[in-house]
């Protein structure tokens, strides 16, 4: 019997890794004899990286780059068997490296920049998954890295962060690195935000970090001032197109200035690790996430994906999930079965502490069922 496990990280308790080798571990108690193959997923930020070296093979590095509040961290990249590299713009600009302190205006995404200069040198092709970012800086931080120039009133360099935005006044592309000129580079991005207004970068994910009203008016402020030099400078708008937005504006950065495609991530992830092949002769495979709602189907999240892949090749598909929400149960209506890790009343807290316990428990749980039917 073959087994397949391709769940997404469980946010704030499990890494989709560790969540796929929880879910086997309780599967094996059933069916010790089965074969499991563990390709655990991702959709573009954390977990992205490990994810594909895992399924994909090739061999990671690590560097000290410029961490989203300024100070040195170490960031991780990978390149794959193929000569891909893979970046992950939460290994050097996220959330949680800005040590619990918010601050967009503040916030760079130069060490993201630095990453994907490094990687130019190396690699055939480059793709970059920008989910989780901690920055709202449209990206000049990350063109910084790579050798863009951006200049004030007084004709001095800017750095990169958000409060550059609105001091900038003109631009300089003469001295980009060109080894990342000459290198494709994949986005992976699911986000269709524009860069401006109230469906921009600034007004829909400010807020989660750290922007409180005032802010979000000057980051905003900024940020139009910033896509206006760029046209002038460009001859074209990069604010516009649907995923300038995303990760506080790198997506036009990426896609808008260096001419980027942006791929949807999780379809990305699937097509890379080849899982329509290797789901193709499997007895069941299992999924999941932290919480399944009705934006996990709505906006198609890992989770959706494995299962509309698992459908189209006939296998049974079971996602096991920490809670479900709100529209989760449609998942169901896709022929799949959706299982809460849940054994009993327990605190949100309970349920993260003991999370791997519950998965593998659910799983053995879920195997049982096969049993039945077998």
């Amino acid at each position: 019997m073959k087994l397949i496990f391709a769940p997404d990280s469980f946010k704030g308790s499990l890494s989709s890794i560790n969540a796929a080798a929880r879910m086997a571990e309780g599967a094996q108690r059933v069916f010790p004899e089965a074969t499991c193959q563990l390709l655990p997923m991702a959709d573009g930020g954390e977990g992205t990286l490990d994810a594909l070296m895992l399924s994909l093979g090739g061999m990671s590095a690590e560097m000290k780059v410029k961490g989203p509040a300024g100070q040195e961290v170490t960031a991780k990249w990978g390149l794959l068997m193929d000569g891909t590299a893979v970046i992950e713009m939460a290994q050097a600009s996220g959330l949680p490296l800005m040590r619990g302190k918010k601050d967009p205006l503040l916030a760079t995404s130069f060490g993201t920049g630095e990453l994907i200069r490094a990687a130019a040198h190396d690699a055939m092709r480059i793709i970059v998954g920008i989910g989780g970012s901690a920055t709202n800086d449209g990206g000049i931080g990350l063109l910084s890295a790579l050798g863009v120039q951006f200049f004030d009133e007084n004709d001095e360099i800017l750095h990169g962060c958000g409060a550059d935005l609105i001091r900038v006044r003109r631009v300089d592309f003469s001295h980009i690195d060109s080894h990342v000129l000459n290198c494709p580079i994949d986005v992976l991005c699911d986000v269709n935000n524009p860069l401006l207004g109230e469906n921009g970068a600034t007004y829909v994910y400010g807020p989660q970090k750290g922007a409180d009203e005032e802010t979000l008016k000057a980051l905003e402020a900024g940020m139009e001032n910033y896509a206006r030099v760029m046209q002038e400078a460009l001859g074209r708008d990069i604010s516009a197109f649907p995923g300038a937005g995303a990760a506080g504006g790198v997506g036009a950065a990426l896609c808008g200035v260096l001419s980027a495609n942006r791929l949807p991530g999780a379809e990305t992830v699937l097509n890379l690790m080849g899982f329509d092949e290797k789901v193709r002769d499997a007895a069941v495979c299992f999924t999941g996430e932290g919480r399944m709602d009705g934006q996990s189907l709505q906006y198609g999240k890992a989770p959706v994906q494995v299962a509309s892949r698992c459908q189209k090749a006939g296998v049974p598909c079971i996602a096991i999930v920490g809670g479900l929400g709100e529209g989760g149960q449609a998942f169901c209506q896709k022929g799949q079965s959706v299982l809460s890790i849940a054994n009993g009343p327990m605190t949100l807290d309970e349920c993260l502490i003991h999370a791997g316990d519950l998965i593998a428990d659910a799983a053995e749980r879920a195997m049982r069922m096969v049993q039945m039917k077998i």
